[in-house]
């Protein structure tokens, strides 16, 4: 099945990502750890970091890749190609306005996303001018975005998805830099590492702009119009970046509400790096590969096919993202203690980000559910139906997060997240089956309760493992041995699950090689 295939590319291309992320995030906590440097980067990246969210991994091309894709087929290259041009004029004319306010307005949009900083004067200065200094990754990832969105929908993945590896190496190299310079949580330490961001924005912009000229589409730059179609995509485009990208605006809400208590925001942000994996590299993955897939059975008028499309997405989404929920909950520390535990990342930093792991781990197969069902709205182009879900999870994130935040402080921030990704995911897949536009088949009621019971005793396992291995995650254990303990645990955890799930028949491993065959 194409869908599977481009998938488990775009899903390659990210688990790379990952991992330097991990490499990344691994030296940052040793450097800077959750001090006052850690708090103002945390905020500086967020913002430009949230639109390149927003755009890059799914909500722009929520509106832009079903309209592009229209032209191509229906009127050609050369139509749909003006199409783009017309929208980068109007975008990149959008941006360097938008920059221009920001830069100027800089001090109010921090007061407002970390109000808990205006009691410490050194810290809303340097997030101030870090921030600043970050902001233009945001022009550079939504060009990058349009461009992505150009190659999706000629069914090239690979390009568009390797880009985010880019910042990553940048920022290792940055973090390798700091390190032999001997800089420490220092404000230059800060100062390097937006500069870095900046850099890898225009350095994935160019890595796009060949894969697009390669791919023979080749962008002019136009005066800016407000045609027809690009009237058509901003209206497209507006409720899809909110319904798109909500899970990052509630992690930004979230930012703003723990920017109350002192490191906060770097628990939340070290936490949600842990959670993200699993994320980008099924639920993102299968977000951006299923919209052009949807769009193109739409037109062809393949009910059947649209219907075996969302199922299967569905179905290896949880097959994959359940277990890796669950191992999260049961072992959060192991996983902190051994990846960021060391240098300016205390003990103390490690059990407060593993109960945040935790509680965001609960709400990790909602946000993966988001991603697939999303693209049945988006390929429709009905954008407006989940930005009102949107909506509705935000108030119940915010409402959540100020209830809880006297009670559980950060922990409950976390909480509320995960709670409004659950209810924003059933919200989206009962309004589907309700429309008659999904039905869970008979495989996927199948395959369910099994993932789901294969999952929970993999976790049962962990636990138990944890009684034996428990006390080797500490520091001082030798970090090689506590590495190996780690792999051991995920090995045998991965090794419980699948043989639990193939004997239950949760997992058909004869189904999934004819997913994967080229015979469509």
């Amino acid at each position: 099945m194409a869908l599977l295939r481009s998938a488990s590319t775009v899903a390659a291309m990210t688990m790379i990502s990952r991992v330097l992320g991990f490499v990344r995030d691994m030296l940052m906590a040793s450097v800077v750890g959750t001090g006052l440097v850690a708090d103002a980067f945390v905020v500086a990246f967020r913002f430009p970091n949230l639109f390149r969210r927003l755009f890059a991994e799914g909500a722009f091309n929520a509106a832009f890749v079903p309209l592009f894709a229209r032209k191509l087929e229906g009127e050609g290259q050369p139509e749909a190609t003006r199409f783009a041009e017309q929208v980068l004029a109007v975008l990149l004319g959008f941006l360097i306005a938008l920059s221009a306010m920001a830069m100027l307005a800089m001090p109010l949009i921090i007061y407002i996303l970390a109000p808990g900083f205006i009691d410490n004067p050194e810290k809303l200065d340097l997030t101030i001018q870090l921030t600043r200094i970050a902001f233009p990754y945001l022009t550079f990832m939504s060009l990058v975005a349009l461009i992505g969105g150009i190659l999706n929908s000629l069914h090239r993945f690979t390009a568009a998805a390797a880009a985010p590896i880019i910042l990553n190496i940048v920022m290792i190299g940055v973090l390798g830099s700091v390190l032999l310079s001997g800089w420490g949580a220092e404000p230059r330490t800060g100062y390097a590492l937006v500069w870095g961001v900046s850099a890898a924005g225009m350095l994935q912009l160019m890595m796009l702009w060949i894969a697009m000229t390669r791919a023979g589409v080749s962008l002019k730059l136009r005066r800016p119009a407000i045609t027809p179609g690009v009237r058509r995509l901003v209206a497209l485009g507006i409720p899809g970046l909110i319904a798109g990208g909500i899970t990052q605006i509630n992690l930004l809400v979230s930012t703003m509400i723990a920017s109350l208590q002192d490191s906060a925001p770097s628990w939340l942000y070290y936490a949600d790096r842990i959670y993200q994996l699993p994320l980008g590299v099924i639920g993102i993955a299968i977000g951006v590969v299923l919209l052009p897939e949807l769009a193109r059975r739409l037109r062809a008028e393949d009910a059947k096919g649209v219907q075996s499309s969302q199922n299967r997405a569905l179905e290896i989404s949880l097959l994959l993202t359940v277990p890796s929920a669950v191992a999260l909950m049961a072992m959060p520390h192991p996983i902190i203690h051994v990846l960021f535990e060391r240098g300016a990342f205390s003990e103390e930093d490690a059990r407060a980000t593993s109960i945040a792991l935790t509680a965001f781990a609960a709400g990790l197969p909602a946000f993966v559910m988001i991603k697939v069902f999303s693209p049945a709205f988006f390929a429709r182009e009905d954008t407006r139906t989940p930005m009102w879900f949107a909506l509705v999870s935000v108030i119940v994130n915010i409402v959540g997060a100020l209830a809880l935040f006297p009670f559980f402080a950060y922990v409950g921030v976390a909480v509320a997240t995960s709670a409004a990704g659950w209810i924003n995911a059933m919200l989206l897949g009962y309004t589907l089956s309700k429309r008659g536009e999904f039905t869970v088949d008979d495989r996927m009621r199948h395959a369910l309760p099994r993932i789901i019971a294969a999952s929970l005793i993999m976790g049962c396992v962990l636990l138990g493992l944890m009684q034996f291995v428990g006390t080797l995650f500490s520091v001082d254990t030798v970090f090689i041995l506590r590495l190996a303990t780690l792999a051991g645990m995920v090995g045998f955890g991965a090794a419980v699950y699948f043989a639990v799930a193939w004997w239950t028949g949760a997992l058909d491993i004869a189904a999934l090689k004819r997913s994967f065959s080229r015979r469509r």
